[in-house]
């Protein structure tokens, strides 16, 4: 099955720098992408769906249906038998949408015909303190073309072609009226009705397993690395420490990465004088632990867990606790929640017949 899969991977990855990475923070994020020319495996117009990183939606315009990518998401046919028809409604509006934007666009640029692709990524987050975010954004091949502020209800214009769009939406305010009060209410309102359906996995909490190691260099250095392995959610704090100092200067990461599991891993090392080795100690945050946890690397043949030489004294950690850029590839979670109206939809539905 393509391609599909393509925007799903992509937008997988942008939601590590998307909004907010904090572990008491969910959200509700959407991405969308039209091209001009489909083909190849390549549909009109796709759309996908996440809460916090995980997708659960997916819809294309060659099967013109909005479906399910995880089994807790059906839950929503007990409460509203008419949503996946809704959802898919709203999409296909969408879809002609993106139609006529990306000539629009292709115009503005004054671009012969060719292959061209436009992008929306919006949604929603819900942090730990009850402050609420919110965005909307639009890219044209693969680069920013112009973004929503709900603070100012303006647009922010990429380049000069772009700000046509500001024009024509700027225009008329009540757009950008409708455009914040789904942001802030609907939004938020369906998100807390997924974190409940799919409370099992998105809202759990898995230990990580660290391992700190050793390895000699020949310049008679030592690299320490340290292995956080199968935690959830993802967001974890790792750093390595030379008596309390936080190292991060020295410090060589990978990207947090997921496990085929459903967790995730985290890898982190740092080049240390061999005699200097016993000073340096892996520290580890997490909303699965009650309080941080320092990790020393240990003699061969211990145990393969770490071992634990501290606890840093503070607060516990809170237990309160959305692709676009496919075509890039192509060419370069709480019981307490209330329920969503089912009258309401979690596609925005405040524009599907905004064009650019």
């Amino acid at each position: 099955m393509w391609p599909a899969f393509l925007v799903e991977v992509v937008a997988a990855f942008l939601l590590q720098g998307c909004l907010g990475s904090s572990s008491s923070t969910h959200s509700l994020r959407n991405f969308y992408t039209g091209v001009s020319e489909p083909g190849g495996g390549i549909p009109r117009f796709i759309a996908v769906g996440y809460v916090d990183d995980q997708l659960f939606v997916h819809y294309d315009s060659d099967t013109r249906r909005e479906q399910p990518r995880v089994p807790w998401i059906k839950k929503v046919e007990k409460d509203d038998a008419q949503y996946w028809d809704r959802q898919s409604q709203i999409l296909h509006g969408w879809e002609q949408t993106f139609r006529a934007s990306v000539e629009n666009v292709r115009n503005y640029y004054n671009q012969s015909k060719g292959f061209h692709s436009l992008q929306r990524m919006y949604g929603c987050e819900l942090r730990g303190d009850g402050s609420k975010g919110g965005y909307d954004q639009y890219g044209y091949d693969v680069r920013n073309y112009i973004a929503f502020d709900k603070e100012t209800l303006t647009w922010t214009a990429a380049d000069v072609p772009a700000q046509n769009t500001k024009r024509k939406w700027e225009a008329e305010p009540a757009i950008a009226q409708r455009k914040k009060a789904y942001l802030e209410e609907e939004c938020i309102e369906w998100l807390q009705r997924y974190l409940d359906y799919g409370k099992e996995t998105l809202l759990r909490t898995e230990r990580p397993v660290v391992k700190v190691t050793s390895q000699a260099e020949h310049d008679g250095t030592e690299t320490l690395v340290c292995q956080a392995h199968g935690f959830y959610p993802k967001a974890i704090e790792t750093t390595w420490r030379r008596d309390g100092e936080v190292m991060d200067h020295a410090t060589f990461r990978r990207d947090v990465a997921p496990n085929s599991d459903g967790t995730y891993h985290a890898w982190l090392s740092i080049k240390v004088d061999p005699k200097d080795r016993d000073l340096y100690r892996c520290h580890v945050g997490h909303d699965s632990l009650l309080e941080p946890l320092d990790f020393a690397w240990e003699e061969p043949g211990a145990s393969n867990l770490g071992l634990i030489v501290g606890c840093v004294v503070g607060a516990a950690f809170a237990l309160l606790v959305a692709g676009i850029l496919g075509i890039y590839f192509y060419k370069k979670r709480q019981d307490g929640y209330k329920a969503a109206s089912t009258k309401d939809q979690n596609s925005d539905s405040s524009g599907s017949n905004l064009a650019i």
